[in-house]
């Protein structure tokens, strides 16, 4: 664990890189990857901040921007949506690999 937030910011969207595709859809408008967007949020965590603060963070410190090779800052609706749609897929598949619940029996 590292308590430097350009070191989990780096760390974030190495993994990202290696588990996400760069964009959810191929029509999406390719302005941030989906890898920027998990750092960011992974960010948003470390600082314990809502999404607005987080990108207020990313506008004060362009060694964070550079860090995630941001050319600029997301609004805070796009990381409101990022997270729903990266959440739902890890859901989807940490539920697929839970085993189902016995049902009791009647006495």
């Amino acid at each position: 664990m590292t308590k430097s937030p350009r070191a989990l910011a780096k760390q974030a969207f190495r993994l990202a890189q290696e588990a996400l595709p760069a964009y959810s859809s191929a029509r999406s408008r390719k302005d941030y990857t989906q890898h920027q967007l998990f750092a960011m949020l992974a960010l948003k965590t470390f600082f314990k901040t809502d999404y607005r603060g987080v990108v207020h963070l990313f506008r004060d410190f362009s060694e964070l921007q550079q860090d995630l090779k941001l050319t600029k800052v997301p609004h805070y609706s796009t990381l409101c949506y990022a997270a729903q749609r990266l959440l739902k897929k890890g859901r989807l598949s940490a539920s697929s690999s839970v085993p189902p619940r016995p049902q009791p029996t009647a006495a």
